[in-house]
């Protein structure tokens, strides 16, 4: 466990982006190249555990640590109404959605959290929340252990789009996490669609949303189709009435 996230993200990141490992072939530099510019070395941090988060990577955005809520807000600008304790945030319902006050677009995203125990309530009404890429997109948090439910709407879903490839999902009460690379979706400048947004999702380490191609936002029982936007926007945590906890959260922009 201390070590499985960061090795499956690095494949993840290989799985869901072949035309950006297409785009880095450039022909000026010859084959093996000594004199070819390298990467930036990133500290890579280090896994969760149960008993405690893992450091983020060194050129990550840390979005929450556990002390306070201090960059994130509810969707009207006010202060984030969220209950923070004992290094983590939980949701407190009828407060809202929360939104990060930073905007983003491409990104590898790191999100933990943990399901109410004992479980209350069946199918949606158990542990229920999202993590909203641009606030649109939305992959569902939900308590999804022995939990029948639709198969879309099921922990680690792309909301109404595309189900998990398996059902991960640890027991209520432990500490669980997804890594999330996403490419948004762009627009020309008369707001014709370019390109759809695609999404990988790694649930606790296992691979379960394989370079999916969103047919436009996520929604309940509709499909909404795509309209012109930014290429960033806030990321959002839902508030679905359930005291659902989030930890150790933090993205990294892709170029």
């Amino acid at each position: 466990m201390k070590t499985s996230h960061l090795s499956f993200l690095a494949a993840a990141i290989i799985a869901a982006s072949p035309s950006l490992l297409l785009a880095q072939v450039d022909t000026k530099w010859k084959i093996h190249d000594l004199t070819r510019p390298v990467p930036p070395v990133v500290d890579p941090g280090s896994a969760s555990t149960q008993d405690s988060p893992g450091h983020p990577p060194s050129d990550a955005v840390v979005l929450f640590d556990g002390t306070d809520l201090s960059k994130w807000q509810h969707k009207d600008g006010t202060p984030a109404k969220w209950k923070v304790e004992n290094g983590y945030a939980e949701v407190v319902a009828k407060t809202g959605f929360i939104y990060t006050k930073q905007s983003f677009g491409d990104c590898q995203l790191h999100v933990e959290f943990r399901e109410p125990t004992p479980p209350h309530g069946e199918s949606q009404e158990r542990g229920n929340s999202g993590v909203f890429l641009m606030g649109l997109y939305e992959v569902q948090v939900l308590d999804s252990y022995e939990n029948k439910t639709y198969a879309d709407g099921q922990a680690s879903a792309l909301y109404g789009q595309y189900p998990p490839l398996v059902n991960a999902s640890r027991p209520p009460g432990q500490w669980q996490w997804y890594d999330i690379v996403f490419h948004g979706p762009r627009f020309d400048a008369d707001g014709k669609l370019l390109r759809p947004a695609r999404v990988t999702v790694f649930h606790n380490g296992v691979f379960v949303q394989d370079n999916v191609e969103l047919s436009g936002p996520t929604a309940h029982g509709q499909r909404p189709p795509y309209k012109a936007q930014p290429d960033k926007l806030r990321l959002a945590l839902q508030d679905h009435g359930n005291p659902v906890r989030f930890r150790n959260i933090w993205i990294r922009e892709l170029n």
